[in-house]
């Protein structure tokens, strides 16, 4: 596949003695034009090798340009924890994968184009799933990351979380090849159950796993996140006294920018049709700070916490809420095309989080801040993931079928709160027929690609020791 590049008029030479030295011109435009048509082929039926068939050096040009593609502003701008990134990524197997989605979609450009298309969350993984507030602020499990959310074919989400099963069950579980292969099935039976029971009994947009009827697998993992307001703010948060932020290594205040904030809160409620529930007080900014080393793929990314006083205005119930920049999917121009549209950046993820979770957290949604999308939601006392390092052989069996549950779930909303105009939920079940066949095609597909991965991994290593991802790609004449 070429790639595309841009070129402006002008001088691109530069003079040095007796010599003519050529100069960068303009930086690499990307691939996404590249990559949407090579998509759209794909899907119509035509022999053509994606790059996951990439092998030797042209494999190891193909990572290096898209990780310096995906992260060319942050690179550029040299964005603070830019560098950290790319060292959490070449600090494991597990985090690898997660931070390199586009890298992982490339792969699959176009494919499964037969299959029925669902609102994808497009970041499966074991720590994607966990407990949050709902629209009442009670404590619920499910999915909880909205930042890929795209209309895609179904198995999309099915295969990243088994790669992502397969991977952190190698990594943080130390469990053998028989035991994955137990998880990853384990996953995909949590989520054609899920579908059966969605099919059967259509309760999706009233079903939500709580702490009085979850299996016991997810009992813990609401006691230990439960923690109570004020302990969780003035341990967490506060400076002594609870007049707003601690200076720390991950928090900094910035007091002065209130006001630009007290908009973006005003914007918010104004979107969302927020009446400021009792426990939002008049949802006043009481300060702001910004928020550093937080996330895996976001890492990097300007990251705000706004303090909104409480109603008792004591510093004992005041709530917070996160502000992230907003960026392009990783699966946009690589699924199949679809007449089906989220949306892009910020209201692309909040039209996410209202579809797959219904009855969620009111704050979140999607706002212009300096001209820059950002996406917002409630940080809360239980907001909480899985602890994997705890899991046992058993629990890791029962905590994937749990997630293939939470997944089917987000999924059988596509065509209740989503675009999708077909009955999601009968039209999956054909397409998995039969079961033991899909089963066994989503664990060979996961075998192949965690292989690559490893492969990917350790290549990607020695180039960043290398200083390959102090720079983007340039073009030159």
């Amino acid at each position: 596949m070429a790639t595309q590049k841009k070129r402006t008029n002008g001088t691109a030479t530069k003079k040095t003695a007796d010599k003519t030295v050529a100069q960068p011109v303009v930086k690499s435009s990307g691939r996404v034009e590249s990559f949407h048509s090579l998509a759209t082929r794909i899907a119509e039926g035509e022999q053509i090798l994606p790059p996951s068939y990439l092998t030797g050096l042209p494999r190891r040009h193909h990572v290096r340009s898209t990780l310096r593609e995906d992260h060319q502003t942050r690179i550029e701008e040299k964005a603070s924890g830019t560098r950290d990134k790319f060292k959490k990524l070449a600090g494991s197997r597990y985090s690898f994968f997660r931070g390199t989605a586009l890298l992982f979609y490339r792969d699959m450009v176009g494919t499964d184009a037969h299959m029925p298309s669902v609102l994808a969350l497009g970041d499966v993984h074991p720590e994607n799933f966990g407990v949050m507030p709902n629209a009442e602020g009670v404590p619920i499990f499910s999915v909880n990351d909205f930042d890929e959310a795209i209309y895609a074919p179904f198995t999309w989400d099915i295969k990243r979380g088994a790669v992502g099963f397969w991977i952190a069950a190698q990594e943080e579980g130390d469990l053998s090849r028989k035991q994955r292969r137990k998880i990853v099935c384990a996953f995909v039976d949590g989520y054609l159950a899920g579908m059966k029971r969605f099919a059967e009994s259509e309760v999706e947009k009233n079903d939500a796993f709580r702490m009085d009827n979850s299996p016991k697998v997810l009992q813990r993992l609401f006691e230990d996140a439960w923690q109570e307001r004020k302990d969780w703010l003035w341990e967490d948060y506060l400076k002594p006294n609870g007049r707003g932020f601690r200076a720390d290594d991950e928090l900094e205040p910035i007091t002065t920018q209130k006001k630009k904030f007290q908009k973006a809160v005003d914007d918010l409620a104004k979107a969302n049709g927020i009446d400021a529930p009792d426990r939002a007080g008049e949802l006043k900014v009481k300060d702001v700070c910004v928020r550093h080393g937080q996330g895996t793929a976001s890492l990097g990314l300007p990251r705000y916490y706004v303090l909104i006083e409480g109603p008792s205005k004591n510093a004992t119930d005041d709530l917070i809420i996160e502000f992230k920049r907003a960026r392009t999917s990783a699966l946009e121009g690589l699924t199949p095309p679809s007449d089906f549209h989220a949306g892009s950046q910020g209201a692309r993820i909040a039209h996410g989080q209202a579809v797959q979770l219904a009855h969620g957290d009111i704050f979140y949604g999607a706002v212009e801040i300096d001209g820059d999308s950002y996406m917002s939601r409630e940080r809360a006392p239980f907001r909480d993931d899985i602890d994997l390092d705890e899991l046992s052989k058993k629990t890791w069996r029962a905590y994937a079928h749990v997630c293939g549950e939470a997944l089917a779930q987000a999924h059988a909303l596509s065509d209740d709160l989503g675009q999708i105009d077909y009955d999601v939920e009968p039209s999956i079940m054909a397409a998995c027929e039969p079961r033991e066949l899909f089963k066994q095609d989503i664990l060979r597909f996961t075998v192949a690609t965690a292989d690559r991965i490893k492969h990917d991994h350790r290549e990607f290593i020695d180039d960043f020791e290398l200083g390959a991802y102090d720079s983007i790609d340039m073009v030159y004449r």
